[in-house]
C-alpha cells in the first residue's frame, strides 16, 4: 500500500525541529561577543591589552632643576648684620622665601627682576638667629625648597642715639626730631636709613647731619598744629662705625600742638607773641647790650626751667655776673641763650634799654612767684618746641646747630 503526504490544513498547528532554542542561543552569544570587542574592553586588534599612556593627571614624579642656595650656609654663627644674607636660583626661579627671627618678625626683602636672587631691604639685628624657607620653581613647574638657620654676630662696641623730643609728648611747631649719637658715625647713609620720621598729615621730612654725632630731621616749613610724629629707630646691628653696632629698636610718638612763634625786635625792645596766627600779647623786653648783642634768626625753645642758676664763667664771661635763682627761664641756644624772667633790674628797663649779655629779659619778680608778670605769664603760655624769632639785633644769625635752630637753614640748604 502506498504511503501519501499528508496535508497541512489552516486550522492545524506548526510543527518545529525540538533544537530550535539552542540555536537561538547560540545566535546571541556570537552577537554579543561581537559587540564586546567593538566596544573597546581593553584589546588591540591584536588582542592584547593597551599599555598605559602618561596623562595630564598623572603626576610627574621628576625631580625639580631648580637649585637653592642660601648663604650664609646653615647653622653659621658670628654672621654679620648687613652684606651677607643672600638667597639664590639657579636652574629655576624663586616662588617664596621667608626669613624671620626666633619671635617670628619677619625681614622684608627685594625680589630681583629675574626671579633669581633675594636680599633683605635693610640690615639684621644683632645677636639673633634668623630661620631662612626658600622655594623655586624650574621650568617644568617643579618646585625645590631649602630650609636653613643661622646667628648674627654680637658686638662688643655699641652706640646709641639719645633723641629729643620724648614719647607721647606735646611740642611746639618749631620741634625738630634731633639724635644725639654717643659715638662719632661714619656710616651715616646706613645710619640715617635706619630712622624713619612720619607725619600725620602727611609732610616731606628730611635728615640733615651736623658733623658726625648728630642728625636732625623736619619738614621744609614749620609742623601744623595737630600734627602726629611717628619716629622709628631700626638702629639695632647697624654698623656706625668700624665694629661699633647700634642698639636700638623702638617706635616713639609726639604730637604738635597749637601754633605759638614770638618775635622779638631788639631796635622797638619788644616781643610779639603769635598763637595760631593771632597776636595775643606784645611784652616789652630787653635784649643784649652793644657788647654781648643777642643773635638774630629763628629759634626753638628746648628747656624750661622755673628757676635757675646762671653763670657768665661756664659760656665766656669770666666773673661777670652769677646769678643763682634766674626766674622763669627757657633755652634758645646751647651756647646760653636764654628768655627768662628778670628782676635785678628796673621796671622801666624794659621797652627801653638793652642791657643783658646776649639773653632776653622780661619783667618778674624774684623766686618766680608772681603769675602776673610778663614772664611768668610767658613762661606759663609756652612749650617746648614753641619759636622765638630775634630780628634787627646788631649780631650775626645763630648757627643752625646751636640749639634746635635748624630752621635758619633754607629747605635746598638742608637737604642737600
Amino acid at each position: 500500500m502506498n504511503r501519501q503526504p499528508i496535508p497541512v490544513t489552516s486550522g492545524a498547528s506548526e510543527i518545529r525541529p525540538r533544537g530550535g532554542r539552542a540555536l537561538l542561543a547560540l545566535v546571541l552569544g556570537a552577537l554579543l561577543l561581537l559587540v564586546t570587542a567593538c566596544g573597546g574592553d581593553g584589546s588591540n586588534n591584536t588582542g592584547k591589552p593597551d599599555r598605559a599612556k602618561p596623562g595630564a593627571d598623572q603626576a610627574d614624579t621628576k625631580a625639580s632643576q631648580a637649585v637653592v642656595t642660601v648663604t650664609p650656609k646653615n647653622g653659621a654663627k658670628d654672621v654679620a648684620t648687613s652684606g651677607t644674607l643672600k638667597i639664590t636660583a639657579d636652574k629655576g626661579k624663586l616662588s617664596e622665601v621667608k626669613v624671620a627671627d626666633s619671635k617670628g618678625n619677619e625681614v622684608e626683602g627685594k625680589l630681583a627682576a629675574d626671579g633669581t636672587g633675594w636680599e633683605p631691604s635693610h640690615h639684621l639685628a644683632a645677636s639673633t638667629t634668623y630661620k631662612v624657607h626658600a622655594i623655586a620653581k624650574d621650568a617644568e613647574g617643579r618646585a625645590s625648597a631649602q630650609d636653613t638657620t643661622f646667628t648674627t654676630l654680637v658686638p662688643k662696641n655699641t652706640f646709641i642715639g639719645e633723641f629729643r623730643p620724648e614719647d607721647g609728648t606735646k611740642v611746639g611747631v618749631g620741634m625738630p626730631v634731633s639724635f644725639h649719637f654717643t659715638r662719632g658715625i661714619t656710616s651715616p647713609e646706613a645710619v640715617r636709613n635706619a630712622i624713619k620720621v612720619t607725619a600725620e598729615p602727611s609732610v616731606p621730612i628730611e635728615g640733615h647731619w651736623f658733623g658726625n654725632d648728630r642728625l636732625d630731621f623736619r619738614p621744609e616749613k614749620y609742623w601744623a598744629p595737630g600734627t602726629k610724629v611717628t619716629v622709628r629707630m631700626n638702629l639695632d646691628g647697624v654698623e656706625g662705625r668700624p665694629g661699633v653696632y647700634g642698639k636700638q629698636n623702638r617706635t616713639v610718638k609726639f604730637t604738635i600742638g597749637r601754633s605759638q612763634v614770638s618775635t622779638v625786635d631788639a631796635k622797638s625792645k619788644t616781643m610779639k607773641v603769635v598763637r595760631d596766627g593771632k597776636l595775643v600779647r606784645t611784652i616789652p623786653i630787653t635784649a643784649g647790650a652793644p657788647s654781648t648783642t643777642t643773635y638774630n634768626g629763628q629759634m626753638v625753645i628746648s628747656e624750661k626751667l622755673k628757676v635757675t642758676r646762671m653763670n657768665g664763667a661756664t659760656v665766656g664771661f669770666g666773673g661777670e655776673y652769677d646769678i643763682k635763682d634766674v626766674p622763669n627761664a627757657m633755652r634758645l641756644s646751647n651756647s646760653g641763650t636764654f628768655i627768662h624772667g628778670n628782676y635785678w633790674a628796673s621796671s622801666d628797663t624794659f621797652g627801653s634799654a638793652n642791657v643783658s649779655h646776649g639773653c632776653v629779659g622780661l619783667r618778674d619778680q624774684r623766686g618766680a612767684g608772681d603769675s602776673g608778670t610778663p614772664a611768668a605769664w610767658f613762661w606759663n603760655g609756652s612749650q617746648i618746641g614753641d619759636v622765638v624769632i630775634v630780628k634787627n639785633s646788631h649780631d650775626k644769625q645763630i648757627a643752625p646747630d646751636n640749639g634746635l635752630n635748624g630752621w635758619n637753614m633754607s629747605w635746598a640748604e638742608w637737604t642737600k
